[in-house]
């Protein structure tokens, strides 16, 4: 066994009976295991009419089983200093929670109990239905969310899984009532959807025969695919305006559909990214437009490699009187990029940065097993972690600057601008 491994991880995978995956890593920084299980119950599985389903029921799992009140749920994460946290992407629901080793039997029973058996009590949905009404109508006064998901709806159209806005408008919540939410559990809940990772100290045999002790029994028919499409690229430039006036700053959310994360080229995307946007002080992005002119309040990059091409959007925040400078700044970096690709030491600098930060990532155990969930869920290896460093390295100048023209390409952005902003001419 080399050195490396040695400070890799190694974690175990084992696939369970009725289908469920599960992933143990033993970690032996703290007496506690990280629970992180998610289900292939995302965004994109909302029924068309139903836009916001997946997020109502993240929001409503954890209130109550057909056995348990959700207050006797409450009581017993309490007891044993549990704090449970949902949530919900394109792609998956989680559910994650720490625990002690010695409950790992008990707060696994109880989350089979709840991600199996959820009741959505009336009375919940009620409540979190009004809540997440308020959240949605916050979304709709802020600039930086109207960008976004406008940027989203514009590059996928607003009835694609990844254009919709993932908590849905007001008229489809309310719409939501618990049949639905009932409906969409039953037809997106089973072992077959499941993947279970538990980073913690304990061996990971002991690990598997608790995941199946709580899951193994488990039956449910697999769930139907969703079919998702890759949006044709954007042939022209467009930029769309969504005048807020009663606001302070303008928001601008500038971006393309970009790769899949399963093409070859996503490490040479990566980069590229870094450079542009993220790297000290926020990237060539950052030093141009927020350092060196003063005029943005923030400004990054990201890129979304996903199951599909996912979006690589370009964020930035501004005075009103500073939009049109601020996007010609941003085309003019972009021309730049893709002209004249990085500069070696850009190069250089970023895959140290980009390898320096990956055992940042895997410090804590919930962080290890956030990164081996992206791995099972992208297929990427068990030992992904340990080929990242030696992948980086590979990637040449004309990697990054091929990534770079492919993309970055200004007269065929498209641009979604929110605040007190009105265009000239």
């Amino acid at each position: 066994m080399t050195t490396a491994h040695h400070r890799g991880l190694a974690p175990v995978r084992a696939v369970l009976d009725n289908g469920a995956v599960v992933i143990a890593q033993q970690s032996p920084t703290t007496p506690a295991v990280t629970i992180n299980a998610t289900v292939a119950a995302g965004t994109v599985c909302d029924p068309p009419a139903q836009a916001g389903l997946a997020h109502f029921v993240s929001r409503t799992i954890d209130r109550g089983t057909h056995a348990r009140r959700g207050e006797d749920i409450a009581e017993a994460l309490d007891r044993r200093g549990v704090s449970l946290s949902t949530s919900v992407n394109r792609h998956v629901l989680s559910l994650v929670c720490t625990c002690l080793i010695d409950d790992l039997d008990a707060i696994l029973d109880l989350l089979a109990d709840i991600v199996r058996h959820p009741a959505f009590p009336e009375d919940t949905v009620r409540t979190r239905r009004s809540e997440i009404v308020t959240l949605i109508r916050q979304d709709e006064d802020s600039p930086a969310t109207v960008a976004t998901e406008g940027l989203l709806a514009d590059l996928y159209g607003p009835a694609h899984g990844y254009g919709r806005r993932p908590r849905g408008s007001v008229e489809s919540v309310e719409g939501i009532d618990r049949a639905a939410l009932e409906r969409f559990h039953a037809a997106r809940f089973g072992p077959g959807s499941l993947s279970l990772v538990l980073v913690g100290d304990l061996e990971p045999a002991r690990a598997v025969d608790a995941a199946r002790l709580a899951f193994g029994a488990w039956q449910a028919p697999p769930a139907p695919a969703v079919a998702l499409e890759a949006p044709p690229p954007a042939g022209v430039r467009r930029v769309r305006v969504v005048p807020m006036m009663n606001k302070a700053q303008a928001d601008i959310a500038y971006g393309f559909t970009g790769i899949r994360r399963s093409d070859p080229a996503f490490n040479a995307y990566w980069l590229m990214n870094n450079i542009l946007g993220q790297y000290s002080l926020g990237g060539r992005l950052g030093d141009s437009i927020r350092e060196r002119q003063g005029m943005a309040y923030y400004v990054f990059s990201s890129l979304d490699a996903n199951v599909i091409p996912g979006p690589f959007i370009i964020r930035a925040g501004v005075s009103p009187a500073n939009v049109d400078r601020a996007l010609a700044s941003i085309d003019e970096e972009l021309t730049r990029l893709a002209a004249d690709g990085p500069t070696e030491r850009e190069l250089t600098e970023s895959k140290q940065y980009l390898i320096g930060s990956m055992p940042r990532t895997l410090e804590t155990n919930a962080g290890i097993a956030t990164f081996l969930q992206t791995v099972e869920f992208f297929g990427l290896g068990l030992d992904y972690d340990l080929r990242i460093p030696e992948r980086l390295r590979a990637v040449t100048r004309d990697d990054v600057h091929e990534a770079a023209r492919r993309t970055l390409v200004p007269a065929r952005a498209t641009a979604v601008i929110a605040g007190p902003y009105a265009p000239t001419g």
